[in-house]
């Protein structure tokens, strides 16, 4: 018995206990309605607009220019988002935060506890009002994949489970786009095979969408079924996943060729990764470099490091070195830095060498308490107080319940 519980228009919601006048308008969160970057949450009045997530502001501005539109506040979402997972603890020890909104409870076992499906699940949505103030739609299932898209029709502030022996019958008439992890690009292809609905995905043999699509042909397929297949659902619900990678990234609102400023901007954003690092207790070897252009050109590079890492300077030395040989003088859209290579501990050091580390990561564990206290802008390095960049409330931050590294 599978639980997905999502959070209604999280960001939103949050945004309206701080400001109850928010309540019953069209408020979207994100960015300005004049900037780049797109929507992260968009209440049910906007969205009656066609306004939704992922969509550019400026768009969004244009569909419902009567709206509301906020920056919004990373650090309440953090907060609210660890209140919901010790409401979800409560109920199983088998949690899975797939966001900060949104998550898998394995319920299995659980009825003489909680009772059956429908009882556990209203007992959660009253616990989860009662104890956040934030409304939750919940789908259950015997796979995550049925349950997400449960939990999906069932918004807002629903409840919808799907019985056993049923879950085919269920998936067949929503759109192939309802199954997670078919994108733009899944869809488009589908479509040109007459692939619209779920059902005519399922008619269709494993063996052709193989062809077709590789090893996602063979995924595709066990979804339409309802079966958790490749994509999130490799794995056991709360087992700890560790990244393989981790980045970041910032779109300028007006293409800029201020050296100083990219710079900057490239400095915070590589202090973010370095933070990320530390949460997960891990060291990079790899550093990566993205620029795009104001022609849509992108450019990337990679550097390997002599010993991996997790201090702030050495990342940023790297970054702004690639940066520096990488950048030809023109306007820069899009600028972003990323690590790979994961090790548990730093290259081999000289006793000095090791003297200074430890120094930096006492110094960089007291910043990152004082940045848990009060935000991430709290505390930067003076070489990146111009870069000014938003921490975007769509991106993975750090901070989040279950995130952290095996215990």
């Amino acid at each position: 018995m599978i639980f997905h519980v999502d959070m209604d228009a999280f960001f939103v919601s949050v945004e309206e206990l701080f400001d109850p006048s928010l309540r019953g308008k069209a408020v979207v969160v994100g960015g300005q309605r004049d900037q780049r970057g797109v929507v992260s949450a968009a209440s049910y009045e906007a969205r009656k607009f066609g306004v939704h997530s992922a969509l550019p502001l400026r768009t969004a501005a244009q569909r419902c220019p009567h709206a509301i539109f906020l920056d919004g506040h990373p650090e309440r979402y953090r907060e609210y988002s660890h209140k919901v997972h010790g409401v979800l603890e409560s109920f199983t020890p088998k949690v899975e935060m797939a966001s900060v909104d949104e998550a898998y409870l394995d319920m299995t076992g659980s009825e003489r506890l909680w009772g059956p499906p429908l009882r556990a699940a209203d007992r959660l949505h009253e616990r989860m009002k009662r104890e956040t103030g934030l409304n939750c739609s919940v789908g259950i299932a015997t796979s995550r994949l049925v349950a997400k898209v449960a939990s999906d029709q069932a918004k807002p502030n629903g409840i919808l489970w799907i019985q056993p022996g049923v879950e085919a019958a269920f998936l067949a008439p929503l759109d192939v786009r309802k199954l997670p992890g078919v994108g733009k690009v899944t869809e488009k292809r589908l479509h040109e095979l007459g692939i619209r609905r779920v059902g005519d995905l399922s008619r269709l043999e494993a063996s052709f969408l193989e062809r077709r699509f590789g090893q996602w042909g063979l995924a595709l397929a066990g979804k339409a079924q309802g079966m958790d297949a490749g994509g999130w659902f490799d794995s056991e619900i709360g087992e700890h996943e560790d990244p393989k990678s981790i980045s970041h990234e910032h779109t300028f609102d007006e293409d800029t060729a201020d050296a100083g400023r990219l710079e900057a901007t490239l400095t915070r954003l590589t202090e973010k990764v370095a933070r990320r690092l530390r949460e997960h207790a891990f060291h990079a070897r790899t550093v990566h470099l993205k620029l795009r252009n104001a022609s849509f050109e992108t450019i990337t590079r990679a550097k390997t490091l002599s010993g991996a890492t997790q201090l702030d300077v050495e990342l940023i030395q790297a970054s702004r070195e690639m940066f520096r040989k990488a950048w030809d003088g023109g306007k820069v859209r899009l600028i972003g830095v990323g690590v790979s290579g994961f090790e548990k501990t730093e290259g081999q050091l000289g006793l000095l060498d090791g003297e200074r580390v430890e120094r930096a990561k006492r110094a960089l564990t007291a910043v990152d308490r004082l940045r848990d206290k009060f935000g991430e802008k709290s505390v930067t390095l003076a070489s990146g107080m111009a870069g000014g960049t938003p921490e975007r409330v769509h991106e993975n931050p750090v901070g989040l319940p279950g995130k952290g590294p095996k215990k």
